[in-house]
């Protein structure tokens, strides 16, 4: 086995794990990354399939993403916007396919009222709590020790208004049912992105895409730290000094299959669910081992069906399509810069998930597409290439979009979630203010990480400059 020393050691080569490494490289450290997987990217990769370039994993880009925005910048990708012409589709009460224009479904007056109504108490408190630290408002208990889902129902009694606004969270964003998560959780949804109205909004949230792909983010940056990325080295062991001060350099070694390193901080930048994966000597303390029993990534299967040709933009629409009762709940067009083919995105989330994968796969994929097919005709039944990202059984993920507690979990931990345990720092998405559960939230985390690392060693000058970006 392979020994080496580092300043720093960091597990993950997804952005976050590498946006840290790449700062700390830039500020004059030595760095190792160690990648369980044989590629980089961690929940992002773009791959092709059966001739056609698929987004297996995080794709979208938002106005209000600005450190991953200037990331794009500083490593020379381009994006473009998602196509958003035409007319959309609504699944209505009866399972009816409705076209209409604009922000707002073609529900009845009441229902229409009673979402507006809801959206407006979510931004409201999404405003009041903030991204930051949401245990810390004086109704945190209140709010986390109910689930939305009875949150949604005890403010309105309108069946469908609840079960849309419902749809934007818990299929859309968490891919848990909505009686699984709290209201507080969602209200931390929402204040990520600057209010409820931004996930509302499909035209703010999946604004735009990386021409290529988004996993050329991780690839740019693990070509600049070259030979210091480690593919196919799982971390086994994780040796830390007990006893040190929180967040302090001190001597960790991280022993993975085909290299040992040894270094003065390790970055964890994988989701909780897998800080477990890893053996810790010592172990780590007790406030960590429940903490990370109470967070999980939720299910979701996402589709690509690609077609000869965008046959929903010939019949005047756009190919978003909404539907909080049906199998397949969103639908968007997920054509590729350029491509003359057509794709769509769809998804099935949470219980519906767990529902289709006691199918065989050849009746998955007939339940999957005729639900397509309710929304869009029966052209969306043959697509020329059909395929299944399933991140919860990929083996170094295990779920998303990213973790979220369960009930009551994030007042009760989640002052904790980035607190040091002696010289080992968490980084990813899952614990990200701005940006959670997104690409802008990893590479946010990554830089903050970074930050923490170089002002630990007594240089925070040194931190902001080699960010890149104001601190966030």
């Amino acid at each position: 086995m392979q020994s080496i020393e580092r300043d720093v050691v960091v597990v993950g080569a997804g952005p976050s794990g590498l946006t840290a490494a790449h700062r700390l490289r830039q500020a004059g450290l030595r760095v190792a990354v160690l990648e369980a997987r044989d590629r980089v990217g961690g929940r992002t990769w773009t791959d092709t399939i059966d001739g056609a370039m698929l987004e297996i994993g995080g794709q979208w880009v938002s106005p209000d993403q600005t450190a991953l925005i200037a990331l794009l910048d500083e490593l020379g990708l381009r994006t473009f916007a998602r196509y958003r012409e035409g007319e959309n589709i609504y699944l209505d009460a009866e399972g009816r396919p409705v076209r209409y224009c604009g922000e707002t479904f073609p529900t009845s007056e009441r229902t229409r009222a009673e979402m507006d109504k809801l959206i407006a108490l979510l931004d409201e408190l999404a405003a009041e709590i903030g991204p930051h630290e949401p245990w810390a408002h004086p109704r945190a208990r209140e709010l986390d020790t109910v689930s939305f889902h009875h949150w949604l129902r005890a403010n309105s009694d309108d069946e469908e208004a609840c079960a849309n606004i419902g749809l934007f969270i818990a299929g859309g964003m968490l891919t848990k049912p909505a009686h699984a998560f709290s209201a507080l959780q969602a209200i931390l949804m929402a204040a990520s992105a600057g209010s409820f109205s931004n996930l509302v909004d499909e035209d703010f949230i999946l604004d735009k895409r990386v021409v290529g792909g988004m996993q050329q983010v991780s690839e740019r940056l693990a070509e600049k730290l070259g030979d210091d990325v480690f593919l196919g080295n799982p971390v086994r062991t994780l040796h830390w000094p007990e006893g040190e001060e929180a967040g302090a350099p001190g001597r960790v070694r991280a022993v993975a299959d085909g290299v040992a390193v040894d270094a003065r901080f390790a970055v964890l930048a994988v989701p909780p669910n897998l800080y477990s994966r890893i053996s810790y000597v010592p172990p780590l303390p007790r406030r960590q081992h429940q903490m990370h029993q109470h967070q999980s990534l939720g299910l979701v299967i996402k589709v690509h069906a690609v077609y000869d040709t965008p046959f929903w933009r010939e019949e005047g629409l756009s190919g978003t399509c909404f539907g909080a009762g049906a199998l397949v709940q969103e639908i968007y067009d997920n054509t590729n810069f350029e491509d003359p083919r057509g794709t769509l995105v769809a998804f099935v989330a949470d219980e519906k998930a767990d529902a289709v994968f006691e199918l065989s796969a050849a009746e998955r994929k007939a339940a999957i597409l005729s639900s397509m097919a309710g929304y869009l005709g029966e052209k969306a039944l043959n697509p020329v290439v059909y395929y299944e990202s399933d991140w919860g059984s990929e083996e170094w993920t295990r779920g998303a979009y990213a973790a979220s507690y369960d009930l009551g979990g994030l007042h009760r931990y989640g002052k904790d979630q980035l607190t040091p345990v002696g010289p080992i720092l968490f980084s990813s998405s899952d614990l990200a203010a701005e940006g959670y559960q997104h690409v802008d939230g990893a590479v946010r985390m990554g830089e903050d990480t970074a930050r923490r690392i170089l002002d630990a060693l007594g240089s925070p000058a040194t931190a902001t400059a080699a960010s890149g970006a104001p601190a966030h």
